[in-house]
């Protein structure tokens, strides 16, 4: 039986906010790279993925205790996948609920940096990111960060994915041809951005179908490692569950006073 959590609307929110603000980081470090650093695309990339690193480590522990800081349809997915025959993790209903505030928070995200930023929000970027060599990268890059979170999860050591999953995407940045977007929500999102952190809509079909498998292929690792991760489907990306069933059995000792 899946322990208590959050209310819906409120895991929504946060999931919108987290989405949309990690969105902000990644296209609106990219557009400061550009630009302080226009001639040099590796200083580019370091800028872009050091400021991702540090933001997505940060968002985790601010709405982590909310929603599990999911940030990605892919994890909510797979939360349910390996969490529904004993009813942990996320119901069906939760993840599409989930998935809509990611995407939306996704598209207002990039919106709001582009706003920023004094980019064109009208115009969708045309950034080409096409080729077997990038696909293929984003079945690495997001099997590694399914396996990883919900390994950590299984290990008991949820409290460490803020500095790890950052860490992994910092790195995968670099390790990945495709610079890692690992995330269906933010590919959607660098859409709405012209600019180093765009993709092509075009593209856009290609590299969610790569994630998909990717994700896929995480959930087979981990359940061949951790045959039983099931138990910690409520603690996925973080253990927000326990978190907010600390903060509501406080609520309730001070209302007895």
């Amino acid at each position: 039986m899946s322990a208590p959590s959050a209310p819906l609307p409120r895991r929504l929110l946060a999931e919108l906010l987290g989405s949309a603000l990690l969105v902000t980081v990644v296209v609106g470090s990219g557009i400061a790279a550009e630009r302080l650093s226009p001639d040099d695309v590796g200083l580019q990339l370091l800028q872009n993925s050091t400021a991702t690193f540090l933001g997505l480590s940060v968002l985790i522990l601010l709405f982590g205790p909310v929603s599990g800081a999911h940030f990605n349809p892919v994890v909510s997915a797979a939360d349910w996948l390996l969490g529904r025959r004993m009813g942990t993790g996320l119901t069906g209903v939760e993840v599409g609920a989930y998935t809509v505030a990611q995407v939306a928070g996704a598209v207002v995200g990039a919106l709001l940096a582009n706003l920023m930023y004094d980019v064109d929000l009208t115009e969708l970027s045309t950034k080409d990111r096409t080729g077997d060599g990038l696909f293929a990268a984003e079945v690495v890059a997001t099997a590694g960060l399914v396996a990883l979170i919900f390994a950590l999860a299984r290990s008991g050591r949820g409290v460490l994915a803020a500095p790890a999953v950052g860490a992994y995407i910092g790195a995968a940045y670099w390790f990945t041809s495709s610079t890692s977007f690992a995330n269906p929500a933010v590919t959607v999102g660098r859409m709405f951005s012209n600019t180093f952190a765009g993709i092509d809509p075009a593209s856009v079909p290609a590299f969610v179908g790569a994630q998909l498998v990717g994700a896929a292929v995480g959930v087979v690792a981990v359940r061949c490692l951790y045959p039983d991760v099931a138990t910690v489907a409520d603690d996925v990306v973080v253990p927000h569950a326990t978190a907010h069933r600390t903060a509501s059995a406080h609520d309730s000792h001070r209302s007895s006073r």
